[in-house]
């Protein structure tokens, strides 16, 4: 089974399993309703791709957005978020990763409570500037009036899943070496099979990937299983996207931990937490392949799903209020009703920070 049936069949998997639910579908996104921490128990084991999501922040304290105001001390909070952790981990793919967005207040607390579940990668700074002329809370409140610095920038913790015993092997090191062995094969042999050499000790670039110090291209993942399937002694080697974690930057995008990404202009029935689409694309396109299935179990507006149908990825979002449920709802039906053959005004009409979601944004196109 290919790649793309794979994940064709293991979203609908999740889309079954939602039959029961107060929930929207279409052949590339799910909109569920409710309490995500209790609908995120119906999704299967390792079966989503990549988790990017924007929790309550509980240090803001504000009336509308939904939990924000919900607990009385941070262990309270941090007790909370544990639950996501753990179900997190059970359905993130080995080879998945996450992206959770979070206070700087908080994000210290986060990644401790974190690291007990996941390998923490990079904790990214992102600046929040405004575009000119529009200074947003920053410009407008009293800065002889502050005791510490201001909290304009957000945190984004990006981690992806543990190995038991020890958080910094990555599952794949641990899978070459469990298939290798199998095989019969040394590191050295491989390597030399492979024909790629590394700088750290005498196994090369074998030793690297299996230690989790970097990964294979595709090209030498592709002579891995070669060498491993003429041994005879393994049957089936998985795809490249089935094992090798994604992370592709290079010069011409973001690629260090400090993200300056536009802030989103406020607009009417803007969401009070709403991410540029643009820094949801790029989290997105960096860290999975087309087809992969992601998850945002805080939707809020629905730009995370927004984001994955402009990439060709599919789409979970689970969204408490009934409100933003709504607009996830309108958002999704828009975007399908779009011409196939407008895709560049479809993608202009998706990322204009002035976009609402209702019908009428269809006429646009005739």
């Amino acid at each position: 089974m290919s790649h793309k049936e794979l994940r064709h069949t293991q979203f609908s998997l999740i889309e079954n399993s939602f039959r029961n639910e107060v929930c929207f579908s279409t052949g590339k996104s799910i909109a569920i309703m409710g309490d995500s921490l209790e609908k995120l128990k119906l999704i299967p084991d390792s079966s989503i791709s990549l988790i990017l999501t924007d929790p309550p922040y509980h240090s803001t304290k504000k009336d509308n957005i939904a939990n924000d105001k919900a607990f009385g001390t941070d262990e309270e909070f941090i007790s909370w978020m544990k639950g996501y952790f753990i179900q997190w981990k059970r359905i993130l793919k080995p080879n998945g990763s996450i992206f959770m967005y979070c206070s700087s207040a908080m994000s210290a607390k986060l990644e401790i409570a974190m690291s007990e579940y996941f390998n923490i990668l990079s904790h990214i700074v992102w600046t929040k500037p405004n575009d000119p002329g529009f200074d947003g809370w920053k410009g407008k409140m009293k800065k002889e009036a502050l005791r510490q610095w201001y909290p304009h920038s957000e945190r984004i913790l990006f981690v992806e899943p543990a190995m038991e015993g020890n958080l910094k092997r990555s599952w794949f090191g641990n899978f070459l070496k469990e298939k290798r062995t199998i095989a019969g094969l040394s590191g050295h042999q491989l390597t030399e099979i492979v024909g790629a050499y590394g700088k750290v000790n005498h196994g090369g670039a074998v030793s690297n990937w299996e230690t989790g110090r970097n990964i294979p291209s595709r090209e030498q993942y592709d002579k891995i299983c070669v060498a491993i399937l003429e041994t005879g002694k393994v049957s089936v080697m998985p795809d490249y996207e089935d094992v090798i974690r994604k992370f592709e930057v290079s010069a011409d995008i973001q690629f260090m931990d400090v993200w300056d990404f536009n802030s989103v202009r406020p607009y009417k029935g803007k969401h009070p937490a709403e991410k540029p689409l643009e820094m949801l694309e790029h989290c997105i396109n960096a860290t999975t392949f087309e087809d992969d299935i992601i998850l945002d179990c805080f939707a809020g507006s629905g730009s995370t799903s927004i984001a994955s149908l402009n990439l060709n990825r599919y789409s979970i979002s689970i969204e408490l209020e009934k409100e933003w449920y709504e607009t996830i709802i309108n958002r999704i039906e828009n975007y399908k009703s779009l011409p196939a053959t407008v895709n560049d005004q479809k993608n202009s009409i998706m990322k204009s920070t002035k976009y609402i979601a209702n019908k009428e944004q269809v006429s646009l196109f005739g």
